[in-house]
């Protein structure tokens, strides 16, 4: 007889017990351990050792039944191997029958005597809720008794739908003789129901509304060679578990017909009492409009009409569709979601890829047994990892609840009472309203007209409520203020000519060094009657130093040569300000009550600097949006492009106005509170908001507004309606994400609770069936079954430990 082994290939006589009482032979070899190619004479058997390698090597390297036995031959002859005995054939019917048994082993059917029904060999999330699995609820009560204080988001199942376009197919060569071991009892569906549901089912060619999906505008694309171009299904959202009975073959792409019989499968799988599911799928804005009219026109689709569906699109394919999209199809702007991006399908496929070149022309059944049995192990080692899982979601959402409460708070602090009150009303009805008018999710969005902008900067407002007996003092710093701030406005222009400038610009630019200068020299001569006998106006003072923030590609030679080609630039000299003198010196010219009115006033400035600076910023924004996104022509684009730079010079001008007044702030001996208040502005704080300028950009979910959008916020004035629709915006979407982790954090304390009761169910089970094994007198079944009970409350009770340990540090974390 061949015994083909781990260690190779071997020919050994064998010879069965014939006594009386003697089982068959075939039995006589499983009781050995060998699994024989036949049951009447055998001439070949397998030991059990190699048909478990062999199932190993599959799962984890892809090895093919083929490339597995000439291993084997050449480990037996490596200079012969074409001289040892070819059981492949044999190999690949062998293997089919030991996966079938171990498969239905592990579910328990050695235990019992009824035959296996639809999705029973097929392992799902112990963390998703399944009533009366990991969901406990008594007899007659539902899920939405089971706490009344508890969100309605509770039991929520997520879904994420996918097609794979590498598990093809070929047309079996003989289909008559194919034989079918697990139809539909595992992952992919059964074959008769489904096929008299494609029969039956409308083709229609949709074109899509939104951007030009190829799931949509290609879904007829069919190659004559294949049976199958490709496989879809659905997994559970938020762990990533493929579930059972929902795994369907494409004919001719990834139609509609097939992902509604997948889905209606999935919807059916411990799904009783749960009336709330979120699917995620790359193009659910098309998918989604007529499912339910597609379910109640068939025979073969099922789905209970209390289930509400909610659709969602994955946060990387959702950047491939309109605009409108992201805010009406995005899981930040999901209730009861949590945080989750809806794309983990997608390395899913990766395991499944392993094998798809090698099932690519196997026969039909044997395909479908290696994709389920493939999928029942990704499960199993998401079950087995869950805590690992669960535990690394649980710190991720105590950072995530930490930094976006930050985040909303420094927003809603500075935003009206009244207009929070609005906000969160708007908020409500568009959610409510989301299922029927998608539309409604708009709000999320910036829904305002152009209006006009301004660009200029009042300090005599802060002048005015100087005290009345320093009023002329006042009026004095005010006018150093404001010189300052034509001496940087002019720095920034000299600046942009740079060396290449025309006769007129030269002109303009000698006609506001004359002005500014005849500032200068005034300003200078009445600082002898506020700085009193001991200023000096023949003093010399240093150049000017500001650092101008200013995004333009300038080169600093050009500004450097335009201004030496001036002798003594105006643009350049110190005015003789308290804050410029200094401290000490003030206190020498017995002026130094003049300190905390510069620094009223440069608080002032600072305020109204930050404003302006706000409005420019919300400008340019909405110029992104409304003018240079929208543009058709290049005529338009470049007339667009030039609104923006001239809103961006504004942008520069008062980023570097507050850095000249912060400098000087800090010379005047600044408090604490002031020190908080202003802070530093860096560069990469003045870049346009993406939900305004591009609403669909990615890696926006985590964004949040720069300090100084929350810093003596006003908004009202001629600016109200872009800077309302501004913070509105950011408001909705800082409290979006910080209620998505909110609802992270919730569920995943569930998850932890769902996840150990799933395992103690699981305990449980295979503990009565060791009972009922010692009943019936059998040792081998008991010890199975007191094998795989004692594995699943290990499993119970690691977790158990593990999130108990996890949320007690959290908790003493937080009391600290």
């Amino acid at each position: 007889m061949v015994i083909i082994d781990k260690s190779g290939v071997h020919r050994l006589e064998i010879r069965c017990c014939d006594c009386p009482n003697a089982l068959s032979p075939d039995i006589q070899m499983f009781r050995h351990g060998f699994f024989p190619a036949s049951f009447n004479r055998p001439k070949t058997a397998f030991t059990f050792r190699v048909l478990d390698d062999f199932l190993l090597d599959n799962l984890e390297c892809g090895t093919s039944a083929m490339n597995y036995y000439s291993k084997l031959r050449r480990m037996t002859s490596s200079m012969f191997p074409h001289l040892v005995p070819d059981r492949y054939r044999e190999l690949m019917r062998v293997a089919r029958q030991w996966r079938q048994l171990k498969t239905m082993k592990w579910h328990g059917f050695g235990h019992r005597s009824d035959i296996p029904s639809t999705g029973e060999l097929a392992l799902f999330c112990p963390a998703c809720p399944q009533p009366g699995i990991n969901v406990l609820v008594a007899g007659d009560e539902s899920l939405d008794d089971d706490d009344k204080n508890s969100p309605s988001w509770k039991y929520t199942r997520s879904f994420v739908m996918d097609g794979n376009f590498k598990a093809e197919h070929l047309h079996p060569i003989k289909p008559f003789d194919e034989v079918w071991l697990s139809d539909g009892l595992g992952f992919m569906v059964g074959k008769d129901r489904y096929k008299m549901h494609l029969a039956e089912a409308a083709d229609m060619v949709e074109k899509s509304s939104c951007n030009n999906h190829r799931a949509v505008n290609q879904a007829n694309a069919a190659r004559h060679k294949l049976e199958s171009t490709g496989i879809g299904g659905v997994a559970c959202a938020r762990h990533g578990c493929f579930v059972p009975h929902s795994m369907v073959d494409f004919q001719k792409g990834e139609r509609q017909m097939n992902m509604d019989y997948a889905l209606c499968e999935a919807a059916r799988h411990n799904m009783e009492g749960i009336s709330r599911a979120v699917t995620f799928y790359d193009i659910n804005c098309q998918y989604n409009k007529h499912f339910r009219a597609r379910v109640d026109a068939s025979r073969f689709l099922e789905m209970t009409q209390d289930l509400t569906i909610i659709p969602g699109i994955g946060l990387w394919h959702v950047h491939g569709h309109q605009d409108s999209c992201y805010v009406r199809y995005a899981s930040n702007f999901i209730d009861g979601i949590g945080r989750i991006d809806g794309e983990i399908m997608e390395t899913l496929w990766a395991r499944l890829n392993l094998i798809s070149p090698a099932a690519r022309g196997m026969s039909s059944p044997h395909r479908q047994e290696c994709l389920d049995y493939q999928m029942n192990d990704s499960n199993f080692c998401k079950m087995i990892r869950m805590k690992r899982t669960l535990c690394r979601k649980y710190k991720l959402a105590m950072n995530g609840i930490t930094e976006s409460g930050k985040a909303f708070d420094r927003l809603d602090e500075a935003a009206p009472a009244h207009l929070k009150t609005e906000w969160s009303a708007r908020e409500r009805r568009a959610q409510s309203s989301r299922l029927n008018d998608p539309e409604a999710m708009d709000e999320y969005e910036i829904n305002i007209k152009k209006g006009e902008s301004t660009s200029i900067v009042s300090i005599d407002g802060s002048a005015r409520n100087a005290a009345p007996s320093r009023r002329s003092v006042a009026t004095w710093i005010s006018t150093g203020l404001a010189i300052e701030e034509a001496q940087i406005a002019l720095l920034i222009e000299v600046r942009r000519m740079g060396k290449r400038s025309t006769e007129t610009q030269r002109l303009d630019i000698a006609r506001q060094r004359d002005r500014l200068q005849g500032q200068i020299d005034g300003f200078t001569q009445s600082a002898l009657t506020h700085l009193g006998e001991g200023f000096d106006a023949d003093d010399d003072p240093d150049d000017l130093n500001v650092d101008i923030l200013d995004d333009l590609d300038d080169d600093p030679a050009d500004f450097s040569k335009t201004s030496d080609a001036w002798t003594n630039s105006p643009e350049l000299t110190v005015i003789p300000l308290p804050s410029n003198l200094g401290v000490d010196r003030c206190r020498h010219c017995m002026a130094e009550d003049l300190i905390p009115l510069e620094m009223s006033l440069r608080e002032g400035q600072a305020n109204d600097t930050l404003h302006n600076l706000r409005i420019h910023l919300c400008n340019k924004a909405v110029l992104f949006r409304t003018s240079v996104r929208q543009a058709k022509s290049q005529a338009l684009k470049t007339r667009a492009w030039s609104q923006v730079t001239s809103v961006q010079q504004a942008v520069s001008l008062h980023a570097s106005i507050y850095t000249k007044t912060r400098k000087q702030m800090m010379k005047l001996e600044p408090g604490q509170d002031q020190l908080q208040k202003f802070k530093p502005l860096l560069r990469e704080q003045l870049k346009i908001s993406t939900a305004v300028g591009d609403p669909n950009a990615r890696g926006q979910r985590n964004e949040s507004l720069a300090w100084f959008w929350s810093v003596e916020v006003d908004l009202g004035g001629p600016d109200q309606s872009w800077n309302e629709e501004f913070y509105r915006v950011h408001w909705l979407r800082a409290k979006a994400l910080q209620d998505r982790w909110k609802e992270e954090m919730t569920l995943v304390q569930l998850e932890m609770d769902w996840t150990c009761n799933y395992f103690s169910w699981r305990a449980t089970q295979w503990g009565d069936r060791m009972r009922e094994s010692l009943e019936k007198r059998l040792p081998g079944h008991a010890c199975y079954s007191g094998r795989q009970s004692q594995m699943y409350s290990l499993l119970a009770q690691d977790a158990q430990a593990a999130f108990e340990d996890l949320q007690s540090v959290s908790i003493e974390t937080g009391d600290e």
